[in-house]
């Protein structure tokens, strides 16, 4: 199986073949090295999500409910009072990893419903399995729907400007805001994409520039600071970025400097859509005020990526790993069930109104 394979259709996060370990792509490695890590210590599966080695909303709740099954295959021995507590002791601490992402609070809720209606373990570690499966296999088809639904939105030749990574790697196959650019390519459309390069951790230079290079699409790297020359250019018709929670008003979190892409685009008049599954919509959270901004290791700027630091070691740094989109700046949002406009407060809740599980 190739590399461009490997990225595309599902294989960024895996059982391996004995289920007892969960198999990721060490995002961090990438473009240089296709590395496969597996994780089987409830520390190795922490430290893969707050330092990045898995990665993006979907994958993260993929990897989350992986991880809770093979994890509780080791406890079966416990009586079910020990194992329930064991469970609930490890979910907390999976969960506070990354903070700002619905999806993985999402995914361990979904897995500890499991173990809170069952007390026959056996019974339990089936279901587990049953259910991160499941996880994994309707991200699959929520980012084939979400591609489709934005797909429709493009018309060949379109240029698209698109923030962080969104794809394969973030979640199960095509992606979200990537989605339908991939998909699209696979039938012959042909579309400019500009990438910008995500500072300060690079995923759109490593890993969005990668999938579309990979897969034959016409993909021009950017720093985040040219995106205002690219769009006074003309060469912008549409931004697509993805979301890690959407509040009740429409407001966005994505990774930081979405918002001012969405600033800019709008100076513009270009119409901004946020592309995600609906178990990113938290309809219990009232506006992005509300959503909890993950803080970050001032080193990201300072050290990591240079061969000598590029400040000195006593200057202050605020690193934030998100900023959250006013709803007022989107032209929609993008889900698997369709296109929610504008008011997004009255139609989040029709179309989402079920879907209040976050």
């Amino acid at each position: 199986m190739d590399a461009l394979h490997e990225v595309t259709h599902s294989a960024n996060v895996r059982l391996n073949d004995e289920d007892s370990t969960v198999v990721i792509i060490d995002q961090t490695k990438l473009p240089n090295e296709l590395v496969y890590l597996p994780i089987d210590k409830v520390e190795d599966a922490y430290q893969a999500i707050k330092t990045l080695q898995v990665r993006g909303a979907p994958a993260i709740g993929i990897f989350a409910g992986y991880c809770m099954y093979i994890f509780s295959k080791k406890w079966k021995d416990l009586s079910y009072e020990e194992f329930k507590k064991k469970y609930e002791e490890v979910g907390a601490y999976l969960n506070s990893s990354r903070p700002t992402a619905v999806n993985l609070s999402w995914a361990l809720r979904r897995m500890k419903k499991i173990v809170e209606e069952n007390a026959d373990i056996p019974t339990i570690l089936t279901l587990l399995k049953k259910e991160a499966v499941a996880i994994h296999e309707e991200d699959i088809a929520m980012c084939k729907a979400i591609s489709e639904y934005g797909l429709s939105l493009l018309k060949p030749g379109d240029g698209i400007i698109t923030h962080c990574n969104t794809g394969p790697l973030a979640t199960s196959r095509y992606g979200t805001a990537i989605g339908p650019m991939l998909l699209g390519n696979e039938r012959g459309l042909d579309f400019r994409v500009y990438a910008d390069e995500t500072r300060p951790l690079l995923q759109g230079a490593r890993l969005t520039s990668y999938e579309l290079q990979r897969a034959g699409v016409d993909v021009t790297l950017i720093c985040d600071n040219m995106a205002s020359i690219v769009m006074k250019n003309g060469w912008v018709d549409y931004v697509f970025f993805g979301c890690d929670r959407i509040a009740a008003n429409g407001d966005v979190a994505n990774k930081i400097g979405s918002s001012g892409l969405a600033i800019i685009a709008k100076h513009y008049g270009i119409p901004v859509y946020s592309l995600g599954p609906s178990s990113t919509i938290d309809l219990n959270t009232p506006t992005g005020d509300d959503i909890k901004i993950e803080l970050r290791d001032p080193d990201e700027i300072k050290t990591m990526w240079y061969e000598k630091p590029m400040a000195l070691p006593e200057t202050k740094c605020y690193n934030p790993s998100f900023d959250v989109t006013d709803h007022t700046l989107l032209s929609g949002i993008i889900t698997e069930k369709g296109i929610v406009r504008p008011p997004f407060d009255v139609n989040l809740k029709k179309m989402f109104g079920d879907n209040n599980d976050k």
